[in-house]
């Protein structure tokens, strides 16, 4: 059996972050080549205040072996390195895609964004299914072909609720939780089950206005940016790590119809990019803060 060409030659992500000092660099370029790799990717970070090395390496390996074999032989043999380093790191197969259980509630922008995109392959996701407490939005998930999970909730139903959300997160291989407005305030104990695998959009109004109807409130003070926040989800209410930020000008022609408008399109963009990039293992936590390897 022939190695693959370099074009169709598989290819894997190394993140890492570790205590800074010397050699680092060194090490990791020096294993891959060790295991005959051609990197095509590097981006690396000196947090220097809080003296830690961040590092992102997308690589292809030439090999006749299957890709699971493979990985293996990888992440067995970068073990010393890491261990040597001290270095918290994950190695996968660059092409898998990141299985995804989409929360939504009544508002459907975020969520059939997200569907347009995966449906023509634009990000590196598998979407298992969408999770919503209300009827709102099954029609337009069925057309995806996607499974639609009805769990209402109520004061009284809550915490069952969120059992069974994450009994579909255990059952479904889930690997990320995107709450594309999801208007349901999680536990703290569901929180800390999905850590650094649950993203959330808000709108960047928040602190400022907070509670319903925040577009009018916008307007009554006569905004001049339309925002949005894209985090990972925490225990601290829309206060996690923050993946993506973007702003779109706006003046005092924009009424509160046209203000929320402007805002369903950012909080879209910025959703969607802060999905590509955690799925395109891009994103790293750093305390309260993220390293972002565009």
């Amino acid at each position: 059996m022939t190695a693959r060409s370099a074009s169709s030659a598989p290819t894997f992500v190394l993140t890492l972050l570790c205590p800074d000092r010397p050699g680092l660099v060194h090490a990791v370029t020096g294993l891959l080549v060790e295991q005959h790799a051609n990197i095509l990717e590097s981006q690396q970070f000196d947090d220097l205040a809080e003296d830690r090395f961040f590092m992102r390496v997308k690589f292809a390996v030439d090999s006749a072996s299957p890709v699971p074999e493979l990985l293996e032989t990888l992440r067995s043999a970068f073990a010393g390195v890491a261990e040597r380093f001290s270095m918290t790191w994950e190695l996968w197969d660059a092409t898998a895609p990141y299985r995804t259980l989409i929360l939504v509630s009544k508002f459907s922008h975020c969520l059939n964004d997200l569907l347009f995109r995966w449906s023509r392959d634009a990000l590196q996701i598998d979407v298992a299914g969408v999770v919503s407490n209300h009827l709102d939005c099954e029609a337009m998930v069925k057309s995806y072909g996607v499974p639609y999970h009805h769990i209402p909730v109520t004061p009284e139903t809550k915490a069952d609720a969120e059992r069974q959300m994450l009994g579909l997160v255990d059952s479904l291989d889930v690997h990320l939780v995107v709450l594309a407005r999801y208007m349901q305030v999680i536990s703290d104990d569901t929180c800390r089950a999905l850590e650094g695998r649950a993203i959330n959009i808000h709108h960047s109004f928040l602190p400022s206005f907070k509670g319903a109807r925040p577009y009018h409130q916008a307007f009554d003070r006569g905004v001049k940016l339309v925002g949005a926040t894209a985090h990972y989800v925490t225990a601290d209410l829309d206060e996690g790590p923050i993946i993506e930020q973007d702003v779109m000008r706006v003046d005092h022609r924009y009424g509160p119809t046209e203000l929320a408008a402007a805002g369903r399109d950012v909080e879209s963009q910025v959703l969607s990019r802060a999905v590509r990039w955690h799925a395109e293992s891009r994103v790293l936590l750093n305390g309260h803060k993220t390293v972002v390897f565009r």
